[in-house]
């Protein structure tokens, strides 16, 4: 694959210049139209630039061709037996698309032939997925919540549970094997998670407002706090549940956003 052009900053000044005569373009799939059930989830953009790939909650999984919004130039990937949660094309591979649904499969896709090229079954209701940035891994999180309860002791040997909380387990999975790589249950709610672009640590978004900072592929804490050394450093600028996380493409900010409607900016080193 040829290799991508350099990323340009645009003061506010030139903005309108390159984007001022461009125009909204409308992309209809009449199979579907009409139909509450076709809520488009995901939408991932090859890196050429030169396909479009979208999943939506009926099971439709379809790549376009940005220059021509006709569904008959689209192509329509079919495998799938529940609502598609993400998309996503590999990095480095122009026509290689992985997809995952609530049916608890990945499926990896050659959109040139529509051929299946792997697919990993077993993963049960998983909804997020993200490629490593040598396009060589990639990360899977479930939602399928394991109750752990938290308990309230009245007596040394008495207790009842108060509380319940949930944990999620995330997988790594290579596009060429059939069984995960790796798998890591983790203690609380995970949302999200994105790659830093060097592909050495990971950043992973909590139901309780954090971001962790993680060591990948082994998922060890990056930094303790100064004050308690068997404390893992959290980011911490949400007062509920932190939903999705960015990496700048500079790598000089991260970007969070949560359920408080707050977006948060953090300065990265």
């Amino acid at each position: 694959m040829a290799p991508l052009r350099h990323r340009q900053s645009l003061s506010k000044e030139k903005f309108s210049g390159y984007f001022g005569s461009l125009k909204t373009q409308t992309y209809n799939d009449p199979g579907t139209r009409g139909s509450g059930s076709h809520s488009l989830r995901t939408i991932s953009w090859n890196p050429l630039g030169s396909l479009i790939a979208t999943g939506a909650a009926d099971k439709t999984l379809r790549v376009w061709n940005p220059e021509r919004p006709s569904v008959n130039y689209s192509t329509q990937l079919v495998g799938h037996t529940a609502g598609i949660e993400k998309v996503a094309f590999n990095p480095v591979k122009d026509a290689e698309l992985a997809s995952v649904s609530s049916d608890g499969v990945v499926k990896f896709w050659d959109v040139r032939t529509k051929a299946v090229i792997n697919e990993v079954k077993g993963l049960g209701d998983a909804f997020t997925l993200v490629w490593h940035p040598n396009g060589e891994s990639l990360i899977v999180g479930n939602k399928v919540r394991v109750l752990i309860p938290i308990y309230m002791f009245l007596s040394v040997n008495k207790k009842y549970p108060i509380a319940w909380t949930a944990s999620d387990n995330i997988y790594i999975l290579s596009p060429t094997q059939s069984t995960p790589l790796a798998s890591h249950q983790q203690p609380v709610q995970t949302n999200q998670i994105a790659f830093c672009w060097s592909g050495d640590k990971i950043f992973l978004t909590t139901g309780e407002g954090r971001i962790k900072i993680l060591s990948y592929p082994d998922f060890k804490p990056i930094f303790n706090m100064s004050f308690e050394a068997s404390q893992p450093f959290t980011l911490n600028g949400h007062t509920s549940s932190c939903l999705s996380v960015e990496m700048q493409p500079t790598a000089r900010f991260l970007a969070s956003g949560g359920s408080d409607s707050i977006i948060a900016l953090w300065g990265y080193n």
